[in-house]
Parts: C-alpha cells; structure tokens; sequence
C-alpha cells in the first residue's frame, strides 16, 4: 500500500469514528484502509472480528492491531508508514489535549491529521449521525451513569432525552459515559441485527453480551 496518497481512518466501530468516515468520504477524502487497534482491556465491548464483519460492509479494508498500555504511538506510527497514507481521519469532537497529541504524532509521522466533526455541538451531531440513516446501539457504559435497560438499545432521541436529563453528561458519550456499534446506514452495504445478547458487569460498566447476530 506504499505511497497510496489516500487517508486512513481510525475505527472504533462506534457512531464517532464512522461518521467522521463518511464525512471525510463525502468531502472528497480518498479512505482506505480502516484502522482498528485492539486494546487490551478494551472498554467498548465489542469482539474484533465483528468489527471486522462490520467493516466488510463498508467495502473499505481495515488493519487491525494489538495494542496494550504505553504501545498505541509506536504502533500508530508503524500503521501510517506501512499504509503510505498522507493522512488520517479522526473522530474526535471536542477533547484539546488529545487533539493536540494526535496532530503531534501525525506531524512525527509526516502526514495530515483531519477531524471532520470537531468542535460541532454533540446534539447536532447525533442529529445529523441520525438523520443521515445511521443505526447505532449501546454496547457499553459506566454503571454509575447510565441504566442497564439501555445497553443493547438504539441510539435514539429517546435515548438523546435521557441523557440530556442527566446533568454533567455528554449526548455524544465523549467522556466515556457509553460505547456503541454502528449497525448499518449509507456507508455500508447491509445491516447487523443481533438476534440474541445479555448484559453484564465488568469493572463498573456495563457490557453488551453479543450471542447471536446475522447479517441483513
């Protein structure tokens, strides 16, 4: 993949990191492939290879990667030069001292760092993530701030209701209130329906237990 001159993009599977995709896509930006790094002790509850069914959908190839603790900027660096990308597209909304972090390593790294939905009001952007045909559900959440009853829910106005009832908390989970799994919309090519889950408990969070699924 050497001197591709395309953007990769961080994936995380969630409704973040997916529509920063699609608007990089739709603002002309060539993406490919998708990168995926998988962290040990990992929060978003979610096993790597339904990440990468869910990238299948996209028809973008994706590179996933071990990573653990004190790794994540020599392996980043390592995915930038083996893909030859000369950018890399990122999810982030609003958090300054990680921004400033990416756009040092992508320096380091001599390629570009583009954030297609920073600094946009969290609620607009659920709106827009929404309204664009998205389907996204809870795969998890710290218990102290959000109800079990939503793990496994879809990420609705009646669950943007919720949240916005619930002082101190982002609409957009940017604090790491929640994860999701982007289920289908206009960047894939069909649909993930899990058929059969349970909830359960880990490290004061919730999780999204994924049984069964299929592929519509």
């Amino acid at each position: 993949m050497k001197g591709t001159g395309m953007y990769i993009a961080t994936w995380s599977g969630g409704k973040d990191s997916c529509l920063a995709c699609y608007k990089a896509i739709k603002n002309g930006l060539e993406v490919s492939p998708l990168v995926h790094f998988i962290m040990k002790g990992n929060l978003h509850g979610v096993p790597a290879d339904m990440i990468r069914l869910q990238t299948e959908l996209t028809g973008i190839p994706v590179v996933q990667r071990d990573v653990s603790n004190g790794e994540y900027e020599q392996r980043f660096k390592a995915v930038v030069s083996e893909t030859g990308a000369r950018g890399v597209v990122f999810g982030d909304i609003y958090l300054e001292e990680h921004r400033s972090w990416l756009e040092r390593v992508c320096r380091e790294s001599g390629v570009k760092a583009d954030f297609p939905i920073w600094g946009i009001d969290t609620r607009e952007i659920m709106n827009e993530f929404i309204a664009e045909g998205f389907e996204t559900i809870v795969v998890s959440a710290k218990k102290d701030v959000i109800d079990n009853r939503w793990i496994g829910h879809k990420v609705n106005k009646e669950f943007m209701n919720y949240l916005e009832a619930k002082p101190g908390v982002d609409v957009c989970g940017e604090n790491g209130e929640y994860h999701t799994f982007v289920t289908g919309g206009p960047l894939f090519k069909g649909n993930i329906d899990i058929t059969s889950s349970g909830v359960i408990e880990r490290d004061n969070h919730w999780f999204l237990d994924i049984k069964d699924f299929r592929v519509n």
